[in-house]
């Protein structure tokens, strides 16, 4: 029989022991793979920059984006075989719209054209033109798993949420709005991002620093990089944030946005935190 003093440290022991696994529970979350936190990098409108600066530098890295493509675009069409091998490389292709309509209504609008202000769309033809876009998608790369992203951020035509007739045919939706959540929290009827445009590389290093302390979710929505777009971030600024992922890998979690969303529905489901 043991006694007192040894059933103590017996009791200390065990507590010692299990200390780093309730550790790791605490700083790693299934929904991250198992990492601190999840990173999401994102590029939208499917320009020229994306695959002549993008993917090279992700491909070396050995990191996967999304590229959210507009159909209509020209690129997408002069270089439809590129994408394709973006795709098979493992890069989400994911749909931001045939035309990518904008709501003119807005103020700062001015660029919106008419024949694709969303604020004159039947919320009919918004779906049906997302719908189009997604047989495209599908007809490059094969799949049929993927995500949506706002034009603009516009969710609302004439007060109705568009994409709630789209629900069933995507994982998630990215918005435009700024935010690091954990899985439990995440909506991904409208998932939070950081829209990048002149930020130097240290600032997008601190935002992957504080998804690392708060175990959140970290999504960066950029448009040019290296030029290319009216909104832009600096191929130095860009590099340096792929260099610091890169070095801290064994911590983050960087994936596309199909693969980060499933995670996350899987997780909501399982603990009834979102419907």
């Amino acid at each position: 029989m043991l006694k007192p003093i040894d059933t103590i440290a017996l009791a200390l022991g065990l507590l010692a022991l299990a200390a780093p696994a309730t550790l790791r529970a605490q700083t790693t979350s299934p929904a991250w793979n198992n990492k601190q936190c999840a990173v999401v990098l994102t590029y939208d409108d499917a320009i020229d920059v994306d695959l002549d600066n993008v993917v090279p530098a992700l491909d070396s890295a050995k990191f996967r984006g999304t590229f959210y493509l507009i159909g209509s675009s020209p690129v997408v069409t002069r270089r439809l075989p590129e994408w394709r091998q973006a795709a098979k490389r493992g890069h989400e292709l994911g749909n931001h719209a045939l035309f990518h309509p904008c709501d003119g209504s807005l103020p700062g609008r001015g660029f919106v054209t008419p024949d694709h202000d969303l604020s004159k769309y039947t919320v009919g033809r918004a779906v049906d033109e997302v719908r189009a876009n997604n047989t495209l998608l599908t007809a490059i790369d094969g799949k049929t798993a993927r995500t949506f992203a706002y034009p603009c951020g516009d969710r609302q035509i004439g007060g109705v949420m568009f994409y709630e007739q789209l629900k069933n045919d995507f994982v998630a939706a990215r918005g435009v709005t700024p935010g690091l959540k954990p899985a439990a929290q995440v909506a991904l009827d409208n998932v939070d991002a950081y829209s990048i445009n002149g930020q130097n590389g240290q600032y997008l290093i601190d935002l992957v620093k504080q998804a690392q302390a708060s175990h959140t979710l970290l999504v960066f929505l950029f448009h040019g990089v290296g030029g290319g777009h009216s909104l832009n971030v600096s191929l130095p600024a860009h590099r340096q944030l792929l260099r610091y992922l890169k070095a801290h890998e064994k911590e983050i979690w960087v994936a596309p946005m199909v693969e980060v969303a499933q995670r996350i529905k899987a997780e909501q489901q399982a603990t009834g935190s979102k419907k």
